[in-house]
């Protein structure tokens, strides 16, 4: 009886490997040999495939079965093996045709039962299954939507194993699923609003210049003074994501487990606020089989970091790197790993331990030196990464007891969109101002006499670095691009040079 083989995959950080199942049936035992560097769930898939098997009225093998996952030297882990193995027994046994299986790739977990259920990584699978021409990929129904949305390839959704021996032996009709963008591409509703802000109005165009061009964003401010409500209404001015975004955050999200059931594509751009006592690898990623962190999972998002001071001081450190590159790279002794990290980062912090520092209202109690400290927890490297500085005040009592609303995210968000879009048209790409490189910058944003000069006084005056020069020219290019004007004035690099301010800030330091 000749040797079967299925192909699969297991998945490594967000990539899909391809995994080659091998199954021989020899002898009379009827034992069942796993081997190829399984770990535990993979290993137990040996008494699922058996119980399902028999649970769907198919025939066990009364022979040794012999199953092999190649290559041998790549650990495969999880429960997605169950279904293909199953696949492998039972065309080995001949109640599948072995022709049945060329160029068509199989995953998903059984239950006892002989059902599927969801798995994660669905979408990078069928994007390895179409890099390595694959003709089709069938996997749970549950997981099928989001894999659909890759071209070139046949996806089948399908709900029990017996589902897969009607659909290879030709006996059920499965029309592979269809992507339809315009059916699905929708914005989810939402409660929060710009125009619930009372006041703030400085903080508010700090966060639309923010949300316009990609930059990343400090708050500083009192407890009670809105720093959390205006970071929660950000995504709410941010465009809906692209088909080629929905794909990326989708990917990000089904490969690491934190899809929560959702079907298809994720359309809303993320937001994500761990708590401050997060670990390290919980905030850049990382564990024993590294996972993406927070700041991979706000990838084309935000990434809220709240009393950003007391987080870690090496979790802060370790920020540099993906906010200056957009990745985040999880280095271990067999490989290491890359996970995509563009996202806006927006801070908030207290000017001192208690609050209150610099604000008449109340006293602060902390002494000159613990303020200082506090402040000094954000390293001078990591603030130069920040493009936006902003100083959120407590309301007076006249701002808060107004009745009239603010203005409304919808509204501020088609400037954001038109501010997008010009910088599309300028780049030809979906990429912000915020992620120029040297190279264009010198080519999009050229000042005139007047710019020049003025920034010639300020260079002299503000001894800036070469790094926050180039961020204080991407920020005055967004808002001019807010402006509607084709070139960087004197009036915008004013602006955007008071949003880089620390002692401004900060108010503390020395």
């Amino acid at each position: 009886m000749p040797i079967s083989m299925v192909q699969s995959a297991t998945l490594n950080g967000l990539e899909a490997i391809p995994i080659t199942i091998e199954v021989d049936l020899r002898g009379g035992t009827g034992e069942f040999i796993l081997v190829g560097l399984p770990d535990k769930a993979v290993d137990e898939s040996k008494v699922r495939v058996k119980t399902a098997i028999r649970n769907s009225d198919l025939d066990w093998p009364s022979k040794t079965v012999t199953c092999n996952l190649a290559p041998g030297d790549i650990r495969k882990e999880g429960p997605f093996l169950d279904l293909p193995i199953a696949a492998a027994i039972l065309a080995a046994s001949g109640q599948i045709p072995l022709e049945q299986l060329d160029s068509t790739l199989i995953i998903g977990e059984l239950g006892l039962d002989g059902k599927l259920r969801a798995i994660d990584g669905g979408l990078s699978i069928a994007i390895m299954a179409a890099e390595k021409g694959f003709r089709r990929v069938i996997l749970p129904r549950a997981s099928a939507t989001e894999a659909a949305v890759i071209p070139k390839i046949e996806v089948f959704g399908i709900d029990h194993l017996i589902d897969l021996v009607h659909l290879l032996n030709g006996s059920l009709a499965i029309l592979p699923l269809v992507f339809q963008e315009d059916q699905v591409r929708v914005r989810t509703p939402s409660e929060l609003d710009f125009r619930d802000v009372k006041g703030q109005r400085h903080a508010i165009r700090v966060l639309e210049i923010a949300a316009a061009g990609g930059h990343n964003v400090l708050m500083v401010g009192p407890p009670g003074s809105g720093k959390t409500m205006l970071a929660r209404r950000v995504p709410t001015i941010l465009p809906m994501l692209s088909t080629d975004e929905a794909i990326e955050v989708t990917r990000v999200y089904s490969s690491s487990g934190n899809k929560a059931h959702r079907e298809g594509l994720i359309w809303d751009r993320p937001f994500r606020a761990p708590h401050h006592t997060s670990s390290y690898a919980a905030i850049v990623g990382g564990g024993k089989h590294p996972k993406p962190g927070e700041v991979t999972l706000a990838h084309l998002g935000v990434l809220f970091m709240d009393e950003m001071p007391e987080f870690d001081r090496d979790v802060l450190e370790a920020l540099r790197q993906p906010l200056e590159d957009g990745v985040a790279t999880i280095s271990r002794v067999q490989a290491s790993l890359t996970f995509p990290a563009e996202c806006i980062l927006i801070g908030a912090m207290n000017p001192c331990p208690c609050g209150f520092k610099g604000y008449p209202e109340q006293n602060c109690v902390g002494s000159p030196q613990s303020c200082n400290r506090y402040a000094q927890k954000i390293s001078g490297p990591l603030l130069d990464r920040i493009d936006l500085h902003v100083v959120v005040p407590r309301l007076t009592p006249d701002e808060l007891m107004q009745a009239h609303s603010g203005e409304s995210s919808e509204a501020i968000r088609e400037r954001v969109l038109s501010a997008r879009k010009i910088q599309r048209e300028r780049l030809g790409t979906s990429r912000v101002n915020a992620k120029l490189v040297p190279g264009e910058i010198k080519e999009h944003i050229q000042l005139g006499d007047e710019a020049q000069t003025f920034m010639k006084q300020v260079l002299t005056r503000m001894n800036l670095s070469g790094r926050v020069y180039d961020r204080v020219l991407k920020v005055a290019r967004t808002i001019a691009d807010l402006a509607g004007h084709p070139d960087v004035r004197k009036e915008h690099l004013a602006e955007a040079l008071q949003y880089r301010e620390p002692k401004e800030v900060f108010g503390i330091r020395s």
